[in-house]
């Protein structure tokens, strides 16, 4: 799950293991980053990053639930799949699974999912975690699976934030996903690339265009990016739905709940409850 910040964990004494930080502080920008590079970065990023996201978010992701975003927003009661007693059976695809806490959940529903992501190091918290189901490391942008060969497919905050190309995504998506298909993937909302990146009053205050398509990246002292995130419009995301051969059925934006009084990076209780932060785009592949 995963932007590098989304959200119970029974969890576990099974501590990650602590890698070495990056050696100097990247560079924070706005300039153009393609397929190629912000692929290669982001594989990069999540490897160094994976022990350090899991330890400050696995106490909210848990070891085995299904959450959408870091509203908490949890599949038991959003549906947004179908009925869980639907899922028994179904070959579940879910893209950048991260720890696969989802998948986790979906098996213990009798669903049978895979588990991708880019990053090796992520999957290697899925399996310090454990469960029975498949783990594969790959670029969604190529997904290794036959035509046809599932029923769902879901992300929580994986792959389509960090992508130069959405749509070839989510053309692999509909291609691996069975006749009537149902695809949910959830997003930062777009709204949030107008306002700073804080939690506080800061982040209150609109401090760019909102149709500012240029991607945010950080780049290293030569100028190679070592993390890049795409902006999309609302538009641009339902055309990109569309585009792909989807049929776009529901669009859900979260509100914050009282009962979550925490922070997430630019998330929390004081934005939550005046902006979105979260969209949820559920759709059918007729």
């Amino acid at each position: 799950m995963t932007p590098p910040g989304p959200a119970g964990r029974k969890s576990t004494t099974r501590e990650p293991i602590i890698q070495e930080p990056e050696a100097s502080e990247p560079e924070a920008t706005r300039r153009t980053a393609g397929v190629t590079e912000s692929s290669r970065a982001n594989r990069g990023w999540w490897d160094r990053n994976a022990d350090e996201y899991q330890i400050e978010h696995g106490t909210f992701l848990g070891d085995d639930r299904f959450v959408w975003g870091p509203e908490g927003l949890d599949e038991v009661e959003a549906e947004l799949l179908g009925p869980p007693e639907e899922l028994k059976g179904r070959d579940v695809l879910e893209i950048g699974a991260g720890a696969a806490q989802c998948s986790r959940w979906l098996a213990a529903q009798g669903a049978r999912p895979v588990a991708l992501d880019i990053s090796h190091r992520q999957l290697q918290h899925a399996l310090r975690i454990g469960g029975s189901f498949p783990l594969v490391c790959a670029d969604a942008g190529a997904l290794p699976f036959a035509d046809g060969s599932f029923d769902l497919a879901c992300s929580a905050y994986g792959a389509l934030p960090f992508v130069a190309d959405p749509r070839q995504v989510l053309r692999e998506v509909r291609r691996v996903l069975r006749p009537g298909g149902r695809l949910v993937f959830s997003v930062t909302h777009p709204i949030r690339w107008a306002f700073p990146d804080e939690p506080g009053p800061e982040g209150l205050s609109v401090s760019g265009s909102y149709f500012d398509r240029t991607p945010y990246v950080e780049q290293d002292e030569e100028g190679r990016a070592v993390y890049v995130e795409h902006h999309r419009t609302l538009g641009d995301r339902v055309r990109d739905v569309v585009a792909s051969g989807f049929r776009l059925v529901d669009l859900v934006e979260p509100e914050w709940p009282a009962w979550n009084t925490s922070e997430w990076g630019g998330w929390s209780p004081l934005r939550g409850n005046l902006i979105p932060g979260t969209a949820i785009f559920v759709c059918v592949r007729d």
